[in-house]
Order: structure tokens, then sequence, then C-alpha cells
């Protein structure tokens, strides 16, 4: 069941398993054991539910039977869009304890159903096939490795595993909620889908994803103290996956209309927390900040050709700015 890709990722690692106490992380967390993958969990306990400090408790004593360390971060969000809420502060949850703990990997339950659930709300917006796909059973990021194990196994196969191992797990009674978009698409478009063509859905998405790797450059990502730099590619679009790949794992998610800015702008301040600077040779991604600077240091930046937006957290970190002078003074402009 588990992808052997992934799998090899995380045999010898300090691996983090994000987990929920659902079906797909319940039955991840057995059979990452059943393949002697060494790892550690992490739950975000949102309180909206009444079997949410239960599932919490759970993990905790899953945890302790397998001599493992369990995170729990206790959240309080607002019904004013819940789910982008809840993701963004449950990746940055994720990467604390990661860059605090020293992890490698972050292993998620993402399985077959949510990559063609996907693939359909893309679908129905207007999508090419980088955003189709959407999903990759091993990403790479600056600070830790995504690591979908699960991506070539439907939620059927999870269910029959559990139980034929009479494990046992938590239904979340926010799935059956229509009011989210996700739960409408699985429940009157991939679901059906999924049950009467699962082969030829499964083989579709593999060869989806075998054509985005021929077709998508994928540049290094580097981190200099919450500044992310890359050399832009040739195409557009190689360049706005690298973006929104690399905010995602700093634990935010773009807003449609920020992707469609960054679409022909190029310099877009991004929830009002970071500045996007698409540079004919560098792309550059830094926390926003407004504040005054000095006329000698904006000279520095103007003759470096630094974007003006990007100065301000420049000037708040010397050292990291000594080096992004470093890497623009040491890298050609192209003529």
């Amino acid at each position: 069941m588990l992808d052997p890709t992934a799998l090899s990722r995380l045999k010898g690692r300090k691996n983090l398993l994000a987990f929920s106490g659902g079906t797909d992380s319940t039955a991840l967390f057995y059979l990452l054991h059943d393949a002697e993958v060494i790892f550690d969990i992490a739950l975000v306990n949102y309180h909206t539910r009444p079997e949410s400090d239960t599932e919490a408790a759970t993990a905790r004593a899953l945890a302790t039977q397998y001599a493992q360390r369990c995170f729990i971060y206790d959240a309080e969000l607002s019904d004013s869009n819940f789910e982008h809420e809840a993701r963004t502060l449950r990746y940055r949850f994720f990467r604390d304890v990661i860059e605090d703990e020293g992890y490698d990997n972050l292993i998620t339950a993402h399985q077959l159903d949510d990559r063609f659930e996907w693939l359909l709300m893309q679908l129905s917006k207007g999508a090419g096939v980088v955003e189709l796909i959407g999903m990759y059973p091993v990403e790479e990021g600056s600070a830790y490795t995504l690591i979908r194990p699960l991506l070539r196994t439907s939620r059927e196969e999870l269910i029959d595993y559990l139980n034929a191992n009479d494990r046992s797990w938590s239904d979340d009674s926010s799935n059956l909620d229509e009011r989210y978009k996700r739960n409408y698409f699985r429940h009157h478009h991939s679901g059906p889908l999924l049950k009467k063509y699962p082969h030829g859905i499964k083989r579709s998405l593999e060869l989806i994803e075998e054509d985005v790797a021929s077709l998508l450059n994928k540049p290094e990502v580097h981190n200099i103290d919450g500044l992310y730099y890359f050399l832009t590619p040739h195409d557009r679009r190689s360049t706005l996956t690298t973006i929104d790949k690399t905010l995602k794992r700093d634990g935010f998610l773009m807003r449609h209309g920020d992707r469609e800015s960054l679409k022909d702008q190029d310099v877009v301040v991004v929830g009002r927390r970071y500045v996007v600077a698409i540079g004919v040779v560098f792309t550059f991604i830094a926390p926003y900040l407004d504040r005054r600077l000095e006329k000698s240091f904006k000279e520095t930046c103007r003759k470096l050709q630094i974007e003006p937006k990007l100065r301000p957290y420049l000037a708040s970190r010397p050292d990291v700015f000594n080096e992004v002078k470093r890497v623009l003074l040491e890298t050609p402009t192209p003529l």
C-alpha cells in the first residue's frame, strides 16, 4: 500500500506524522509500523467537535504505547473561512515542530480519493495539468521534505486494511457537511466515480504525474532566515508552481486572487504577509515589512536592482542582506 519511492525516503530519517485519528492517518500510522518506519506524531485539536478531545487523548495513548513523541496544539479558530485558516495554522505548527526538533520529513495521509477529489475541483475552476495533479508522493522543501505514501491507495482499501487488522479509528462528523466544497465533490462526484472506475482513475493520475514531471522545471529553493530565493525558470508556470509550493511548505496557502495576480505581475504582496518578486535571474519570497529606510541603504539596493518591497526585510536582517548581495554580485545577469 505504501508508495515505494516515498517509503525509501523515510527509512533511516527523522520523521513526523501529521495525525488526526481518522481513517487515513490511523491506517498510515499502522502501515508505517508494519514497514518498520520510525516516526513521531503531531496533531492539531481545533475543539470544534465533541470527539476532538477524545481524538487527542487517543493520539497520546498511541504514542505512549509505541514509545513515540506526541505533539499536540490546541487551536481556536473563527467560523469565517475555517478551512483556509485551519490549514495555514496546521502547517505552521508542523513546521515549527520540525524546525525545533530537527525532523527531516513530514508525513501526511493524503490518499487516492483526496487526489482525485482535488483534480475534479481544479478541473471545475479551470486548470492545466500542473494544477490538476496537485499532490506528489515526495516534495522537497528547504526546511523539510513532504512525504505522502498513500497517494496510490484508495480510502476503501485503507478501511479494508483497518477492518482486517481489527483497528479502530474516529469518523470526523464534519466530513458529512456539504457546505464544504471538498465534501460536496467527494459525495457527489469523486466518490461515486472512484467506486465505479478505481483502476482507470488510479492509472490516469499516475500518467498525469509523469507528464508533469517531464514538463516542469524544478529549481532548487534556498532559505536564509525566512527569505526564500531560486533561479527563475524560463517558463512562468514553473515559477508560479515553485512559489506556491514554497509558501505551502512555509505554512501559508495562497488565495486564488494572489495566484491570478502573479500570472501577469512580477511583484505581489501576498496576504499582507509575503512579498513575492519575480526577477529575470532570481525570484525572491520574503516576509512583508513596512518601515522607513536609510538613504544609503536604499541607494545600495538600487544599484543591486533589489525590488523596493523586499528592502525593509533585508534592512531588518543584515546577515540576510549580505548573503543576498553576495548571490546577486556573483551571478551574471543575462543579456
